[in-house]
């Protein structure tokens, strides 16, 4: 059985795997390059699993993260977490990465201790995410927004818009676009690879869209939430510029929390994080703790690390 192979089976096996490095969203976001996947073994069972991302560009080898894929890092069985052991079960797994120009890859949030990388030569940046957790209380969720969204924009989004299911990709694609254009930012996902990606999470029942409609049919904000066993994550959003106005993209994150509660009977609503400062402001002001994780880097192409400087 190849690694991979047995990596399917482990991951059938180990249900709290987020979403990000299940094999089945890997087969759907690494389309230019390939996946692949580090196993460590204790006492005949796997005791940790790393899945990659490999890419060539011209003559190099580089491990990155795919589109969509907001972290992967080493996923650790509970009983072997902690302490030396865990520490020994990461270097392991760094052991066995295949010899790149270039390494950069998210880890998990559950991953604490990025020392095996550091005794290895790889470097570390910190970012943040936001997160919601305790969502089988929403009346407290609702009570640590912002006084502004509780008594006012999500009031007055009500009166506006209905929130609903009911819409394609291909409109969730033009409003998530709008935003983008507003910004002056090019969108880098095409249409097409989102729809072959959204097959995939319907097919594994891990996905749910949502839209904010005026009675004139027009779309003003919308939502793509993805979940695993432990977590739903506002994933992609989008508004209608000459629109946002109507707080309709507030009252949806409410509708989106709700769903995870009720719906999807999850305790943790994750926003994938930012460290821009006004969307930092409006995760706050959802409540939203900070929630930090590591990014991890090492050059080994000199040539390489000079042609990513002159390209940025």
């Amino acid at each position: 059985m190849t690694k991979k192979a047995q990596y399917r089976q482990f991951c059938e096996e180990e249900k709290t795997i987020p979403i990000f490095s299940q094999p089945w969203h890997l087969d759907s976001v690494c389309f230019d390059g390939e996946w692949d996947v580090i196993l460590v073994e204790k006492g005949g069972q796997i005791a940790a699993s790393m899945p990659y991302f490999i890419k060539q560009k011209g003559p190099f080898k580089h491990i990155a993260m795919p589109w969509l894929t907001k972290m992967l890092g080493p996923y650790i069985v509970p009983k072997f977490k902690g302490g030396k052991k865990e520490q020994s079960i990461v270097k392991a797994l760094i052991e066995q990465l295949p010899e790149v120009a270039h390494f950069n890859q998210n880890l998990h949030y559950s991953i604490k201790d990025w020392l095996p990388f550091y005794w290895k030569g790889y470097q570390q940046t910190t970012y943040y995410s936001y997160s919601i957790s305790g969502l089988q209380d929403l009346d407290s969720v609702f009570k640590n927004f912002d006084s502004d969204y509780r008594n006012n924009k999500i009031k007055k989004a009500k009166e506006l818009v209905t929130v609903s299911h009911e819409g394609t990709v291909e409109d969730f694609y033009r409003i998530m676009k709008m935003s983008f254009d507003r910004q002056n930012t090019k969108l880098a996902i095409p249409l097409d690879f989102l729809k072959k990606y959204d097959q995939v999470l319907v097919e594994n029942k891990s996905r749910e869209l949502f839209f904010a409609r005026d009675e004139e049919g027009r779309i003003h904000s919308a939502i793509y939430l993805v979940w695993d066993k432990e977590r739903a994550y506002y994933h992609i959003a989008g508004d209608d510029p000459e629109l946002r106005n109507s707080g309709a993209g507030i009252l949806l994150v409410w509708e989106a929390i709700q769903y995870s509660s009720q719906v999807l009977g999850l305790d943790i609503f994750d926003f994938e994080g930012s460290m821009i400062p006004g969307v930092t402001k409006v995760r706050r002001n959802f409540g939203a703790k900070q929630e930090a994780f590591f990014n991890i880097e090492r050059f080994d192409s000199v040539l390489f690390r000079l042609l990513r400087f002159l390209k940025r």
